[in-house]
């Protein structure tokens, strides 16, 4: 059974949109785009690097699959992750998309949880998830997330998109792994575990 995991970088207050650019994603006027590289460091780089290491496909949104697709086929070949970005296979996951021309990319069909079900059940590596957030809401809410793989970053933006948004299912986490960089960054690796539990002091 492969797994999906879910790889996503946050702002300290849960915010995930447009880490990469100033003008990745704007969408409801988003103006803080682009806030990842000031509060990153290099062992935020390695971590990443291992996220992939038994991964051999990302599972994708239409917006994250079309912002891959306009810089990696043409970007920096002395780049690691550019031979990684590129080969990988890609599985899109859109309403309104109708092919996909990313070299080793295949448009889901029917039902997007159905599709993600005989994913996992099919032969391979891990799968993961990168950005996409409206596509983790869905795998959340049909408990086929696997794994958390988290940066937590050290700044506040206070608007955005949210992965664990308001109506999320309540999840209890596992923690697989959790270090926190010299630059103050929290990278968490963590296992949906059943519902949480509840007590008083």
């Amino acid at each position: 059974m492969r797994k999906i995991n879910v790889c996503t970088f946050l702002t300290l207050d849960g915010v995930m949109q447009a880490p990469g650019g100033p003008d990745e994603d704007a969408e409801s006027g988003f103006a803080h785009g682009g806030w990842q590289k000031p509060v990153t460091d290099d062992e935020v780089g390695a971590a990443i690097a291992g996220w992939y290491e038994h991964s051999d496909a990302m599972l994708l949104g239409r917006k994250t699959y079309e912002i891959f697709a306009s810089y990696w086929p043409t970007a920096d070949p002395g780049n690691p992750f550019t031979h990684r970005m590129n080969s990988a296979h890609k599985y899109v996951a859109s309403r309104t998309l109708t092919s996909v021309e990313w070299q080793n990319s295949t448009l889901l069909e029917g039902a997007i949880p159905d599709a993600v079900r005989a994913l996992k059940a099919s032969e391979g590596g891990d799968i993961n998830v990168v950005g996409s957030g409206d596509l983790a809401q869905t795998l959340m809410r049909h408990g086929l997330v696997d794994e958390y793989r988290l940066t937590i970053h050290p700044v506040i933006i206070g608007t955005g998109k949210r992965l664990f948004a308001e109506g999320a299912i309540p999840t209890a986490l596992e923690p697989v792994s959790v270090s926190t960089t010299k630059g103050g960054t929290v990278i968490g690796v963590y296992r949906p575990n059943g519902s949480p539990a509840q007590d008083s002091f």
